[in-house]
């Protein structure tokens, strides 16, 4: 039997745009050429996989149609929830349509992952197939590479040639994340692995009333076409809990698929920036490159209301003392420790650490060193123009 993905699409991508209220949920970002919903459609275009099942809302109904017709996807089906009950209740109600046969494995994606070798990924999940039992569930575990304060970890203890979860950690500090990688800790993917019967067994055992409620929701549904409207009257009487807190953390059977590969669901805008700076030969362009007295700059990508650059800063270089009235920023240093100037703040950045710019802050920046430093950068805001610069000090003549 084939693994049906079942794919959870509607996040709201708000962490990226704190201040604002014309943003695009992360899903659907273009980031030049694709997306990464466009990217979870590719990774399951292989023979182990049945047509996906992709739970949403009424909201993104046309981005979603848009990103399955570009990707060619022409077997679906979409599942749309009529509010917002978190991923407990989106997982069972998109599991429970007739579509699924009980026994059929299920792949919970999210739609905004970013996952390097898909090669692998695909491996793992044919390989435990066999293991997949009416009780348990498998989670995707991904080997950090760096203490992170962003993602859960969890930690495994190994019995009969698999390795089962222990213990699972809600996001930590990143003191305390330090010592939970060197307990061999993982990062939680949120990718889940489980027989359709394993979900309903664990939703009655722990869940019953948002089993009924969800179940009811799903046969009291309206069809159109491929598109399942789920009952408002039932599934609003589920109460909202993360899978996490409603299942994960309430069994003990639970077995751990431990992953050492690139992984990110592009949360922040710093991953974001490592990604086109691990990227940025398919990015660049001769023609977007500018100089300045203090370096140069080269211009990435631009998408809708952000751009992409990074900044080339050379030795003993200064930037304007200057702020901006349209547009924030933010900065991942990738080489070099640059002297920061933040409003009345004055501080060093090492590699890989970031600092945010407000709209309409005073800041610099300042290479002291004998070696050029290289910043990643993203302009946020809906006019991006190199005009928008207020100049205060400047040591080449240039303050307005």
């Amino acid at each position: 039997m084939k693994i049906r993905p079942v794919i959870l699409c509607g996040g709201a991508g708000t962490r990226l745009w704190p201040s604002s209220k014309n943003f695009q949920a992360k899903q659907f970002i273009d980031f030049g050429g694709w997306t990464l919903l466009g990217k979870t459609l590719e990774r399951i275009r292989n023979p182990i996989f049945d047509y996906p099942i992709i739970s949403t809302n009424l909201k993104y109904l046309r981005e979603i149609k848009n990103n399955l017709k570009k990707n060619k996807v022409k077997k679906y089906k979409i599942i749309l929830e009529p509010v917002k009950k978190n991923t407990g209740p989106a997982i069972l109600s998109s599991s429970l349509i007739k579509d699924i046969p009980e026994k059929q494995p299920l792949l919970i994606l999210s739609a905004d992952h970013f996952i390097d070798k898909v090669k692998r990924f695909n491996l793992e999940i044919r390989k435990n197939k066999k293991y997949l039992t009416n009780k348990n569930i498998f989670i995707f575990g991904i080997k950090p590479s760096s203490p992170s304060n962003q993602y859960g970890y969890f930690l495994t203890k190994r019995k009969n040639n698999l390795d089962y979860v222990s213990k699972f950690l809600e996001k930590p500090s990143e003191v305390k994340a330090k010592k939970i990688i060197n307990k061999g800790g993982y990062w939680n993917s949120g990718i889940f692995y489980l027989r359709k019967d394993s979900l309903i067994n664990n939703f009655k055992k722990y869940q019953n009333i948002i089993y009924r409620n969800s179940l009811l929701s799903v046969k009291k549904s309206k069809i159109k076409k491929n598109i399942y409207y789920l009952n408002k009257k039932n599934f609003i009487r589920n109460s909202s809990k993360s899978f996490d807190y409603a299942i994960l953390e309430k069994t003990s059977n639970i077995n751990a698929v431990k992953l050492n590969m690139p992984w990110s669901d592009l949360g922040s805008w710093k991953e974001i920036l490592l990604m086109f700076y691990k990227n940025k030969i398919n990015y660049f362009n001769k023609k977007n490159i500018f100089y300045r007295p203090w370096g140069s700059y080269i211009n990435l990508f631009r998408g809708k209301n952000f751009l992409i650059k990074e900044l080339i800063i050379k030795p003993k270089g200064i930037l304007s003392l200057q702020k901006h009235f349209h547009r924030s920023e933010h900065w991942v240093v990738t080489q070099g420790k640059p002297k920061i100037t933040l409003n009345k703040n004055f501080f060093l950045l090492k590699p890989y650490e970031t600092v945010f710019i407000p709209k309409g802050s005073i800041h610099r920046i300042q290479n002291s060193g004998k070696k050029k430093v290289k910043i990643m950068e993203v302009q946020l805001g809906s006019i991006l123009k190199e005009e928008d610069i207020v100049r205060y000090e400047d040591i080449y003549g240039r303050t307005n």
